[in-house]
């Protein structure tokens, strides 16, 4: 990462200097090492071992903040245990919130006292993106979404392309000229967005969602210019680069004069967008944010669906992503619209708010560096699947669809992971055959 020099370690510093804000002082203050949290991350489930306390997550950065910002850490460090910012520390500071922690925020729904061990993390990674300490593979995929609009660095042509073969198919399987997947269109109630690994792994997903606002008959349009939902800037703590993928959402949804803007099955990018995208921009969004869960159970409420769910015979279970039913509070749109597409839907335990992190979260499928212990927290949620009996695995997430895939394998599951808008999709009642 280069030579940690006073310069580059004053950056950091800064973000943990006080400037009024006693949000963080509070939270770096008040732990009381009950040990409450160790049992509610994956982590130290899999390897107990102190190193994986989410307390001590908290006590590293609170250590810093001691050493640089309180008369007894300047003047007595070892009494009140402050300690350096120096290269030994940022090392443990690195592995500790980037490599040891999927920000999935359930050690804070279990904290005795409330502290918000999630946001402590974030600011940690702020202090060290600041610093340029971000791990070089997370900071690539930062990298190509500012550089390239999306963070797999998809083409437009290459987009495009992939789009018009699935609008043919589309029209092929409802028999409909008139089933198009519009691109660019202004003034459509809807702009919907997607997670690039759709277009580049799981275009059938596109596909679905086409499907279904076809059913609903929304006036809908997908953008070339800004299509992608993810904010991994979310997941490094840069909050100069996470206002940039904020504000192009922003200047599109303008540019194309949409009612409100749709983001696709993705956890982390309905967080960044929906509920922190006003911070990153100072103001509240003159349109309406949903994600497409909260769409697609809204359009079976409304009757403009009609789905069968005698056509799945498989039992299916849900995986709550963290982002959206812990930090969104998104939980049961997802189990109303199952109870729509499935009559053999089984919970795990836990579930909703408590349900554990699949294990990619927080970046950790950017970065291979930490692949290994990833798929070794990854064991949690493969025992949660297996106790289920489940043959479906939904999830409304891509980042989660991803990771569980490689959990299946890993763990050898056998089980197949879907998406809402995948079942929602096969178990449409359309139109001519209701005729």
């Amino acid at each position: 990462m280069g030579v940690l020099t006073e310069e580059i370690k004053q950056r950091g510093l800064e973000v943990l200097s006080s400037h009024g804000n006693s949000k963080l002082l509070t939270h770096l203050n008040s732990c009381v090492h009950c040990g409450l949290c160790s049992n509610s991350c994956v982590y130290y489930k899999v390897d107990a071992d102190e190193h994986y306390v989410p307390a001590k997550k908290v006590d590293i950065v609170a250590s810093i903040y001691r050493r640089y910002n309180t008369f007894l850490g300047k003047t007595l460090p070892k009494l009140t245990n402050a300690r350096d910012l120096d290269e030994t520390s940022i090392d443990e500071l690195v592995d500790l919130l980037f490599g040891s922690c999927t920000m999935c925020g359930r050690c804070t729904l279990h904290c005795s006292i409330g502290v918000d061990i999630g946001y402590v993390v974030r600011k940690g990674r702020e202090m060290l993106s600041a610093m340029g300490y971000v791990p070089k593979t997370l900071q690539a995929t930062v990298d190509a979404a500012i550089e390239t609009g999306n963070n797999m660095s998809i083409s437009t042509e290459e987009f495009v392309d992939t789009l018009k073969w699935l609008e043919d198919d589309l029209q092929y399987e409802l028999d409909d000229e008139n089933a198009n997947i519009p691109l660019n269109e202004k003034s459509k109630n809807v702009m919907y967005t997607l997670n690039p690994r759709e277009p580049k792994f799981f275009p059938l997903s596109i596909s679905a969602m086409a499907k279904v606002f076809y059913a609903a008959k929304e006036s809908w349009t997908l953008s070339t210019e800004m299509y992608d939902v993810t904010n991994y800037a979310f997941f490094s703590g840069n909050m100069d680069e996470a206002n940039i993928i904020a504000q192009r959402m922003d200047t599109e949804m303008k540019n194309l004069d949409a009612t409100k803007c749709v983001l696709a099955e993705c956890g982390h990018g309905s967080r960044a967008y929906k509920w922190e995208g006003p911070n990153y921009l100072g103001r509240k969004l003159p349109y309406e944010v949903t994600t497409s869960v909260e769409l697609l159970a809204q359009y079976i409420r409304d009757g403009r669906i009609k789905l069968d769910p005698e056509r799945l015979s498989e039992v299916v279970t849900l995986h709550d992503p963290c982002n959206l039913a812990r930090s969104g509070g998104v939980i049961e749109e997802q189990r109303y619209i199952l109870s729509h597409v499935t009559k053999n839907f089984v919970e795990m335990t836990p579930h909703g708010v408590d349900n554990f992190c699949c294990g990619g979260g927080g970046g950790q499928l950017a970065m291979s560096e930490y692949n290994e212990r990833r798929m070794k927290i990854a064991k949690v949620k493969a025992d949660q699947i297996k106790s289920t009996g489940a043959s479906i695995v939904a999830t409304p997430c891509h980042n989660c669809v991803d990771q569980l895939t490689q959990i299946d394998q890993h763990y050898k599951l056998g089980v197949k992971i879907m998406t809402l808008a995948e079942l929602v999709a096969d178990a449409l009642v359309l139109d001519e055959e209701k005729k």
